[in-house]
């Protein structure tokens, strides 16, 4: 023991004369505390704070900056924190009272999951903007709507056959955590207290959290709030350079369902990425086109605040990241305009499905954005096109988008028609049969249609084309296969039963 308090005090004084000699922000004595045993027992947290904007700059320094430089969008910040940096103590003791994680540690009241209602303290529009995104709204969006938890438990649950026949098991909670809710989000709550023996301090109380560890995007945190800015901005860094680099969105935008990134890295945009982000500026706000980089990447198109080498504005930051998305291309059987609330369980189809569209491909149209908004957000996207290519090139680029849309789901309507004849004819049991329309062979083959290769045939098109993905590389090649797959599968049927013929 005496050797590990003499490595504290040591450490202690190495931080004090050293680690934080380049930083220009004070801090706060409850911060210092906390980096006293966490620079010994954590390093890598406190070097990759040491790294970052929050330790360098104090939040009045942030606010004074003027124009479209501005990083902090409160109005205004607590008294007690403008004027030391950003630290542990500034977070993870941030309104203490509103984190059911809260506990006693070494005279303060601190909580472990720092959540976006912690961050409005200085970010208050992103923050609001996060809250009407859809991403926050991602754990409900999937474990409140009965169809996506009956397609996530065949996917994710065990499954073994017994008396000639598939038996699906539900999925353990540690499966699913690690699965479609590491980027969901989980539902955190508090299971009770556990007693840890730590190298510095003895025994320490803690509060167990069911669902943790996670940074997933629609997070249920312990205060309410939804949510991790974490899930782009990695702790303890808050990069925006990070954020701004398409290896973040690839975490979970990486395919074959939501094949985003190795369509990207396929594309001319990718190439251009690839060979010269070495000689780009990522963290300059705001983001000059031609000056700071020279192609786009996820957050250009999606999230940044982007401007011209005039400094006019191209397109303004935005954390809800479906300001600039008219169509919502991937996840279900059709292509469909985005919905109009982010909460999307409140959605239901002519059917009373709790779906966008209906089989046949109808809209679900009192949930989804009108003309008038799709056009403005096509608008707002092209702008950030406009600022490489010319008007012939980016219109001649959406009229090939659209007409994938139209491809795309008119073939899936044909697949999803057979499939439809496949359940009428009592060859499988669907939803009007009051089961799972997931659960069986051909019905993967069905989903397989839309899931995957209508999914990746409207993301090459969508991201500027991304070489093959388009064609074979479970593109249009598959997803026409996958249509006489299911066609064979029901003829070859009908031969054996004559009964089931017209």
């Amino acid at each position: 023991m005496r050797i590990i308090i003499l490595l504290a005090v040591a450490g202690s004084v190495l931080f004090n004369q050293t680690a934080f000699a380049a930083a220009e922000a004070k801090l706060s004595e409850a911060t210092r505390e906390c980096i006293e045993c966490h620079q010994i027992v954590h390093p890598g947290i406190v070097a990759d704070w040491q790294r970052s904007r929050h330790a360098k700059v104090t939040p009045k320094a942030a606010m004074a900056v003027t124009g479209l430089g501005l990083k902090v969008s409160s109005a205004s910040v607590p008294e007690e924190l403008r004027d030391t940096a950003v630290g542990c103590a500034e977070c993870h003791t941030l309104r203490a009272k509103e984190h059911a994680d809260t506990y006693a540690h070494n005279g303060y009241d601190i909580h472990t999951v720092v959540s976006p209602g912690d961050c409005r303290t200085c970010h208050a529009q992103e923050a609001e903007q996060y809250s009407k995104n859809i991403m926050a709204h991602a754990y409900k969006n999937l474990a409140g709507n009965p169809l996506y938890n009956d397609l996530e438990n065949t996917i994710l649950g065990g499954i073994q056959r017994k008396n000639g026949k598939l038996l699906i098991q539900p999925a353990h909670a540690a499966t699913k955590a690690e699965a479609c809710y590491y980027c969901h989000g989980t539902k955190l709550k508090i299971v009770g207290k556990e007693t840890r023996s730590t190298a510095l301090a003895g025994e320490l109380e803690f509060p167990k959290i069911d669902g943790w560890p996670n940074q997933g995007v629609g997070r249920v945190n312990l205060d309410g709030t939804l949510g991790s800015c974490a899930a782009c901005h990695t702790r303890h860094q808050f990069s925006i350079e990070m954020a701004r680099k398409p290896y973040t969105c690839k975490e979970c935008h990486v395919g074959p369902d939501v094949p985003v990134a190795k369509v990207y890295e396929a594309s001319k945009h990718g190439n251009l990425f690839s060979t010269h982000n070495k000689d780009w500026e990522f963290n300059a706000v705001p983001w000059t086109i031609g000056k700071d980089f020279s192609a786009p990447t996820c957050a250009s198109c999606h999230v940044s605040l982007v401007v011209d080498t005039e400094g006019e504005v191209v397109a303004r930051r935005s954390h809800q990241m479906n300001d600039r998305l008219p169509w919502r291309i991937f996840g279900l059987i059709y292509a469909h305009p985005h919905p109009v609330e982010p909460d999307t369980t409140i959605i239901r189809n002519k059917n009373g499905q709790p779906l966008p569209t209906d089989l046949d491909g109808g809209f679900a149209a009192k949930y989804l954005i009108g003309k008038d908004e799709m056009e403005k957000r096509r608008k707002t996207l092209q702008a950030v096109c406009l600022s490489c290519h010319g008007t012939s090139w980016v219109d001649g680029q959406w009229a090939r988008f659209e007409n994938t849309i139209r491809e795309t789901n008119a073939k899936t309507l044909g697949a999803t028609r057979i499939m439809k004849e496949v359940w009428a004819a009592g060859l499988a049991k669907g939803l009007e049969q009051k089961a799972s329309p997931f659960d069986e062979g051909i019905e993967r083959r069905w989903a397989d249609s839309w899931l995957i290769y209508a999914n990746t045939i409207r993301f090459s098109s969508a991201m500027g084309c991304g070489g093959d993905y388009g064609v074979f590389a479970d593109g249009r090649y598959e997803l026409n296969k996958a249509v006489m797959d299911l066609h064979d599968w029901l003829e070859l049927r009908k031969q054996i039963q004559p009964s089931l013929k017209p």
